[in-house]
């Protein structure tokens, strides 16, 4: 295969990889998608960056330079008003723990409950970054675009779609929460959806 045609979604998280997945097939772009999976001795990548972006680009880089390949990397989070934008950069090891997605939701749920009338304001961040080789037919490049999905949580979990803090979260416009949004709808309207969307061109234009 064209190795001009592959691209490195750069992350383990099978609920992400799904969603990047669907939008790029659903942009029906000749592109053939792998995934860290694909390379199971991939060093994991330690996310030591200030914000979404420094830590997305950070995945991006190592991950092009270690397979070779284009590499789309993202970094979400949620961001909650009442806790100071907490838990932000550290939102999958809340908890303390990497990627345990109960314990990291239920730290955010019981950490409200223990606030007097908290404000439940708050939005999904995400920076997806796509990074080439130096040596890729389009040249060396590095490109960063962010979205937001902004709305409030509710303290009593609901829906089976989705990960992460899905069950807590709905988006400013609708009653449900994001995981229990058909993922058509989620992909269109998500923090991550967004700013897929933005860098897609990029991706069309250079791989």
């Amino acid at each position: 295969m064209d190795e001009a045609k592959r691209v490195v979604l750069a992350t383990r998280n099978l609920g992400k990889v799904k969603e990047f997945e669907r939008m790029l097939h659903g942009a029906d772009l000749n592109i053939h998608v792998l995934g860290l999976r694909d390379f199971p001795n991939m060093p994991d990548v330690e996310e030591t960056g200030s914000t979404f972006a420094e830590n997305a680009l950070l995945k991006a880089h190592q991950i092009s330079q270690y397979t070779g390949l284009p590499a789309l990397a993202d970094d979400s989070g949620l961001c909650v008003d009442a806790l100071g934008g907490a838990p932000g950069i550290f939102s999958a090891r809340w908890a303390g723990v990497h990627g345990d997605d109960r314990a990291n939701l239920e730290k955010v749920i019981h950490q409200i409950r223990e606030m007097q009338a908290p404000s439940l304001s708050a939005r999904f961040r995400c920076a997806v970054a796509l990074v080439l080789p130096s040596d890729h037919p389009s040249g060396a490049h590095e490109i960063l675009r962010e979205g937001e999905m902004v709305g409030e949580l509710v303290l009593a979990p609901r829906g089976t779609n989705g990960f992460g803090y899905d069950p807590i979260f709905v988006p400013t416009g609708f009653t449900q929460t994001t995981a229990e949004l058909p993922a058509e709808v989620k992909d269109r309207i998500s923090h991550r959806g967004q700013a897929l969307a933005a860098i897609l061109p990029e991706v069309i234009r250079l791989i």
